[in-house]
């Protein structure tokens, strides 16, 4: 096991045996130096391996414990140091309990609060609607100022080549590829965009600018396909995810809506 992976297993360990046994003598899987090193967090951190495909056998768990044998001299010895009473340290391992005790609170609502497959086919069927049945391959140029799109309309009316023009573009993302934007559906664009793009033939740039939140916009429409929507159980998980997502963000609103934050 990776020692980042190791040593978080190790960190949600200890929080778990604080928050859950502070007052409750605990067996020890084996003393280092005088200090023991509880059996629970031996338990924890096997489970977690045998979760990801690893046996529970006693090689395992003896490789375990060399481990946190070894985390333990190296504590033990940054203790000494007066590392472990260091502001940046004692921060650090703040901000970890907190992400941890967040993190333990989530998992534990959606045991009680599951994300429903109705709810996750209700979403599938709500983005394929509104995906619609084609996609738009297209190119474009995105400009600060309209005068500034109409200038490069008219150089592409007089024989210049949209990718060499693209180089002007403000859209990071796309004007290093001559303003290729792949292919989409409408409904990841603007609705200004959108609306000028399936108006278009293809071949065609648009006649004039297209005002967007982001600026204006030269437009041309490459290519138009039907559109090759993924099967719900290939972004099933996704949906779950983006789900979980919604319902953590309108917890914490409700949060933060109780709160007094001064």
């Amino acid at each position: 096991m990776k020692l980042r992976l190791f040593l978080g297993l190790l960190l949600a360990s200890a929080v778990s045996a604080v928050a859950l046994a502070q007052t409750k003598d605990q067996a020890t899987a084996v003393m280092v130096n005088g200090k023991p090193i509880p059996k629970s967090r031996v338990d924890f951190i096997v489970k977690q391996q045998v979760a990801q495909g690893s046996p529970d056998n006693a090689q395992v768990r003896q490789a375990v414990v060399d481990r946190l044998i070894n985390i333990e001299l190296v504590v033990q010895e940054a203790d000494r140091k007066g590392l472990t009473r260091s502001a940046d340290v004692q921060t650090q391992l703040g901000l970890a309990r907190q992400q941890l005790i967040f993190q333990a609170y989530l998992q534990n609502y959606f045991k009680t609060h599951p994300i429903k497959d109705e709810a996750a086919r209700a979403e599938y069927e709500r983005a394929k609607s509104q995906s619609g049945d084609k996609e738009y391959k297209a190119h474009h140029i995105l400009v600060e100022k309209e005068a500034e799109a109409n200038a490069i309309i008219d150089q592409l009316k007089k024989g210049g080549k949209f990718e060499d023009l693209a180089k002007q573009s403000k859209d990071i993302g796309s004007k290093d590829k001559g303003g290729d934007l792949d292919w989409s559906v409408p409904a990841n664009y603007t609705k200004p965009f959108a609306d000028a793009l399936v108006k278009l033939e293809k071949g065609k740039t648009t006649d004039v600018p297209v005002q967007s939140q982001f600026g204006w916009h030269v437009i041309r429409l490459d290519d138009v396909r039907p559109m090759q929507f993924p099967a719900f159980d290939a972004v099933k998980q996704r949906i779950f995810a983006a789900l979980q997502d919604q319902e953590i963000g309108r917890l914490i609103k409700e949060l933060r809506a109780k709160a007094k934050v001064e």
